[in-house]
């Protein structure tokens, strides 16, 4: 057993890494411990095939906070980010094809083939989302307020809730609406053109298990909108060297302000001593005593299986067990002999630097979670495709490409007793046959192929049920109820124990938000300012 630390961590995904930093840069001295022989947790590169790296699990970047962006100083260390010409290409079986984002104006064109109503209707409908995602922006790297917590509960809720109640009326009802409808009932509002509404209707059912027709996947869509690349609001990018490339300019960063990182160092269990997380256990038996204990894991992870049940207040570990998980996710990573090329629009051009997405309609992506719902995995499923190896050649030998294939839905559980074990290969299968459907000869191209079904990605990173939200993203499980209303202000039920993932506020997505929140709650209440408070 060494000296005991200021802090521990487990596991080194971004959030980790990112709530290290604050931490060290107070003062602290923090441990990482990460399970896999690789910093980074799902944001890694990695070789998959002799020759071919890519992205494994995350695969793109739009909402990594600018300020953790200049805090850490990661352009210094190769943060580099190429924004996407377009946002996305969307075939459509009629042989027809949509391209979204490149600019105002050049969207209304696209889409007045489509709807000269939705054309029209366009600035309004991106005003209308632009003025609810600002005030994401703001809350996003704010603890929320948490019940509980005394007079700082109070202050929180009446500064956050003076930015709410200063909004426009009509942003009000936006905001209500984007929370509480149905992603279709949200686009059928706006817009009349059914490929146009899928254009925007497929933010709503990324990492969500759940059709466009459930009640708060609009949120979901609003969700994959607050982020920005180099400065420009919304877009989308390919970082060079892969996601890898991220948390490895946040290791090294870290690393040089005096954290220790610990690969191969599986978590088995927290330790707590008279109420109070003390340390953890490593599954070699090793003992890391910290005056803080931080998990950057889901939830489920946390409470269900490194704390003891008899270590957590009765009804906190009911509402745990109720949390829900299961993203309905399935990744893939291919390697190409060539570039696909789609029948809709032959060749090579910017539509294959964008997102290339397969779901023509919302009924399609509706269709594909009640497959998913029936029988365990969607008849035709719901595909984004990046190559990122167009823009960056460190990925994929001359002539090679690599794509990532990020697909929707699968349960996490399948009927009947089958295991993904069993069936990961025939969906993998079905994947490749649906792009093929829209370029044909892709699956001769593939030389070899990266499978993560649901249970793959728990293994592999730890995410229960697949889940590369550490948690459903629905309204019930948002803000300072996420992950248990009482523990939404990053900390848990044991004194010394807060918590930095994507379970928390404000959610999914390679941001750094919940990690920058979680660093700053800790420093809050290890001042005499933050105690007072919260005894108030």
């Amino acid at each position: 057993m060494g000296k005991r630390l200021d802090a521990v961590i487990i596991g080194g995904g971004h959030n980790g890494l990112v709530c290290a930093f604050y931490l060290a840069r107070a003062g602290l001295s923090v441990r990482i411990l990460e399970r896999r022989d690789v910093i980074g947790g799902a944001a890694v590169t990695e070789e998959f095939h002799p020759g071919y790296r890519n992205s494994v699990a995350s695969y793109t970047v739009s909402l990594l906070s600018p300020r953790v962006i200049a805090d850490m100083r990661l352009v210094d260390h190769g943060y580099r980010v190429i924004e996407r010409p377009i946002s996305n290409f969307l075939p459509q079986p009629d042989g027809g094809y949509l391209k979204l984002g490149g600019g105002l104006e050049r969207t209304q064109r696209e889409f007045r083939r489509f709807s000269e109503h939705d054309a029209g209707i366009l600035p309004a409908y991106y005003a209308a989302l632009e003025a609810v995602a600002d005030v994401l922006r703001e809350l996003a790297l704010k603890a929320p307020p948490n019940v509980g917590d005394g007079l700082t509960a109070i202050l929180d809720a009446a500064r956050q809730g003076r930015r709410v109640a200063g909004l426009a009326l009509a942003t009000q009802r936006d905001m209500l609406d984007l929370f509480a409808k149905s992603a279709r009932t949200f686009l059928d509002g706006w817009f009349e053109s059914e490929a146009v509404k899928a254009a925007f209707g497929f933010d709503a059912v990324v990492g969500n298990y759940a059709s466009p027709d459930t009640p708060g996947s609009a949120y979901v869509l609003l969700h994959h909108v607050f982020g920005e690349v180099n400065g420009n609001k919304g877009a989308w990018g390919h970082v060079l060297g892969g996601m890898g490339a991220i948390t490895q300019a946040m290791a090294k960063v870290v690393q040089g302000m005096g954290v220790q990182i610990s690969l191969e160092a599986p978590v088995a269990q927290v330790i707590v001593d008279a109420g109070r997380a003390v340390g953890v256990r490593l599954e070699s038996g090793e003992e890391v005593m910290a005056g803080i204990v931080i998990a950057n894991v889901g939830p489920k992870l946390l409470y269900e299986r490194m704390i003891a049940p008899s270590g957590l207040p009765a009804d906190f570990l009911r509402r745990i067990r109720a949390f829900k998980v299961g993203s309905g996710t399935f990744r893939m990573n291919v390697a190409l002999s060539r570039l696909p090329n789609f029948s809709c629009l032959p060749g090579e051009g910017e539509h294959l630097q964008s997102g290339i997405i397969i779901a023509p309609t919302l009924d399609y992506m509706d269709q594909a979670f009640l497959d998913a719902r029936q029988c365990g995995m969607s008849r035709a499923p719901i595909v984004e495709m990046l190559i990122p190896s167009i823009v960056d050649d460190s990925l994929a030998p001359p002539g090679g490409h690599v794509a990532s294939l990020f697909c929707q839905q699968f349960a996490p559980v399948l009927p009947g007793g089958r295991s993904w074990d069993v069936e990961r290969e025939a969906a993998a299968d079905r994947i490749i046959d649906t792009v093929e459907a829209y370029a044909p000869g892709f699956g001769a191209s593939v030389l070899g192929r990266q499978i993560l079904s649901p249970l793959d990605l728990e293994r592999s990173f730890g995410l229960v049920g697949g889940d590369i939200m550490h948690g459903n993203m629905s309204l019930d499980q948002l803000w300072s109820a996420r992950p248990v209303l009482g523990h939404g202000a990053y900390r848990g039920p044991l004194k010394g124990l807060y918590m930095c993932g994507a379970g928390t506020h404000p959610g999914g997505g390679v941001t750094g938000a919940p990690g920058h929140n979680a660093a700053h709650r800790v420093l809050a209440d290890r001042s005499l300012l933050g105690r007072l408070l919260r005894r108030g």
